[in-house]
């Protein structure tokens, strides 16, 4: 008996050991960070959201618990994400979003504030966003809710655009979000859009387009583009589909999901109306006619191209921010939606997923199937049934 507890003695002191050694690896990294912004107390953190009371709960995600605090000596309002994923796999994904977050400067995104590590515990401390995410404006609705105006509507989707062109083309490295979605999306105290959460994000190798997650499909499904569930990568074009699915959302006022009649989604349920000439019809009903109908149909159709099944065919960032903006016409939209088409046989070379739809020895399959409740096990049955597969 003496000599099995001394054996969990050691045992305990040696994973104690590792525990701590791993932690002055991460606090190292940290404090080596170019630009490292504040380091918090963990004292300061826990009086401010009064020991992370679930009454100052703003959201909770696959990474963890968002607070609402107040720095009482700075009169501050902040919002603190205590990362629940305490292992090697949450420091990477703390690391991942702190290092990206740290020397990113924009307007429409986010602003991180300081960290806070201690014993174990991973937290970041951003900006409170005082009217909250962007779903529970579009989703939550009471009769005593009162809808986003039009022209906030069209001014999110403006900083939300803006926000993804800097990610692509202006930061000194290009930026991935890979979970761009409505819930992601906070909103000011004046209902400006501020893309926050960038915990799945990765910055991209000067020479590389796409990022390969080791472990499968990252995201939220309904917003992950139809490519990335056959090779597991991330690019800017997966993006602009998640972008083309949060306009969808913003116009309509309906999650991406939502059924229609024999319509399983969505954007398909859209697409119909489009190719009836009925697009406006998806306009949410409670704006009633106070909204700007050219507006609103560039929207819809931007949102349908950016939702288109082959990636190649997707706008640039650059063209949607000048869409959106009125300096160039929204692109042509087939009036169905395309079957996804991909290439048998691309060279070695061809990282970029993009250059991987072709419409000569290619495959394609039914689009209709992928949405919120699509699965990486539910591709595999679809793709390779031969039911929905057809030579081009």
């Amino acid at each position: 008996m003496v000599l099995f507890k001394s054996n969990i003695l050691r045992g305990a002191l040696k994973r104690l050991g590792l525990v701590q050694f791993k932690s002055n690896i991460l606090l190292g990294a940290l404090k080596r960070l170019p630009g490292t912004p504040r380091e918090f107390h963990f004292k300061d953190l826990k009086r401010a959201t009064n020991n992370f009371d679930e009454k100052n709960k703003l959201g909770q995600g696959g990474f963890g618990v968002v607070y609402r605090g107040h720095l009482h000596d700075e009169n501050l309002e902040v919002a603190v994400k205590w990362f629940s994923r305490e292992t090697i796999k949450g420091e990477d994904d703390f690391l991942a979003e702190l290092t990206i977050i740290n020397r990113l400067r924009h307007k429409h995104l986010v602003r991180l504030l300081g960290w806070c590590h201690k014993k174990g515990k991973l937290l970041l401390v951003y900006d409170y966003m005082p009217n909250g995410s962007l779903d529970s404006h579009l989703f939550t609705k009471t009769p005593d809710s009162k809808p986003l105006s039009w022209d906030q509507r069209y001014n999110i989707i403006s900083g939300v655009a803006s926000a993804l062109n800097y990610l692509h083309n202006e930061y000194d490295q290009r930026v991935v979000h890979r979970d761009l979605k409505a819930s992601n999306i906070m909103l000011d105290s004046d209902f400006n859009a501020r893309l926050g959460d960038f915990g799945l994000a990765r910055a991209l190798d000067e020479e590389k387009t796409s990022y390969l997650e080791v472990e499968g499909v990252a995201g939220t499904l309904g917003y992950i583009a139809p490519e990335c569930f056959l090779t597991g990568k991330a690019t800017q074009q997966s993006d602009v589909y998640a972008f083309g699915v949060v306009l969808l959302e913003i116009v309509c006022g309906l999650q991406r999901g939502t059924r229609f009649d024999m319509f399983h989604f969505l954007v398909d349920w859209v697409w119909s109306l489009h190719r009836e000439g009925r697009i406006l019809d998806a306009v949410e009903e409670r704006l009633g006619d106070e909204y700007v109908v050219e507006e609103a149909q560039k929207v819809l159709v931007l949102a349908l191209a950016c939702s288109h099944p082959v990636a190649r065919e997707r706008p640039r960032t650059q063209a949607i921010v000048h869409i959106i903006s009125g300096l160039v016409p929204v692109p042509y939209v087939p009036p169905f939606k395309p079957a996804v088409v991909w290439a048998s046989k691309p060279s070695p070379e061809e990282d970029d997923i993009s250059s991987l739809a072709s419409t000569t020895e290619a495959k394609s399959f039914p689009t209709t199937h992928l949405g919120s409740g699509f699965t990486t096990q539910c591709i595999s049955r679809e793709l390779y049934s031969g039911d929905n597969f057809k030579s081009v």
